[in-house]
């Protein structure tokens, strides 16, 4: 990966806000996805990231499994795998724009819902029904093959089942970890993972463990209402700018 001063700088920042995003300040990612999209092309962008992703996703699973809810990871796994096939599908026949648009507007649609829901009367909110785990499974794998964005759908998703933060860390963990190993034959035979780009990752990896490693002190500091705020808000502008 060849890049200007500036833009290794840059790359540094993205890989540090992907540590800090899996093991402290959810949301934060959609941050890094950005940075990486403006630093290399759309597509290109998607599969450089990936490696840096999962390297993350195993120091968070290594920080929070004792936490892990598996009976809702259990509910979305296939629905996930769904939706990764067909964002590979989609991958060939979608322009980027596209692709952004679409995104943009699932993630913003289902935060307005989210919204809604927290503005009942205690007692009148209950937790999501049967379709929830179809519904976010399935755009949670379109939108993670298609764009890496599966990170705002999964907060609302979470935050949805009303899970404290460490429980939420531990759920979200175990389920990137392992559905972005899932997408890595896909994005080998789309071309989006190559020797070169596995080096420029190595490179970047240790940005990557430090941000996930402050992640972890991070979380110890902020109470839950802050916690969810944060996560809430970074979800919205990372809708938004999909979108602008």
């Amino acid at each position: 990966m060849t890049l200007e001063p500036w833009q290794w700088a840059l790359a540094v920042a993205g890989a540090l806000g992907i540590g800090l995003a899996k093991t402290g300040i959810s949301g934060l990612g959609m941050l890094a996805v950005v940075i990486f999209a403006n630093l290399l092309p759309a597509r290109q962008a998607s599969g450089f990231v990936l490696p840096m992703l999962i390297f993350a996703d195993v120091v968070a699973v290594a920080s929070y499994r004792q936490h892990t809810q598996w009976r809702y990871l259990w509910r979305l796994f296939p629905w996930t795998a769904l939706g990764v096939a067909a964002g590979y599908l989609a991958l060939g026949r979608i322009d980027d724009r596209q692709a952004r648009l679409l995104v943009g507007g699932i993630v913003l649609t289902l935060l307005v819902l989210h919204l809604a829901r927290r503005k009942r009367p205690p007692g009148e909110d209950p937790e999501l029904g049967a379709w929830a785990a179809p519904v976010f499974g399935v755009l949670a794998g379109f939108t993670t093959l298609v764009a890496n964005a599966a990170g705002p759908l999964m907060i609302i998703y979470l935050l949805s089942m009303r899970l404290p933060k460490l429980e939420y860390m531990g759920t979200g963990a175990y389920f990137f970890l392992l559905i972005n190993l899932f997408k890595v034959p896909f994005m080998v035979n789309l071309g989006l993972i190559d020797a070169r780009s596995f080096t420029g990752n190595l490179v970047l990896l240790p940005a990557v463990i430090v941000g996930a490693l402050a992640g972890r002190v991070i979380l110890r500091r902020i109470d839950q209402k802050l916690f969810e705020n944060l996560a809430l808000g970074l979800s919205a502008a990372a809708g938004l700018k999909l979108l602008f």
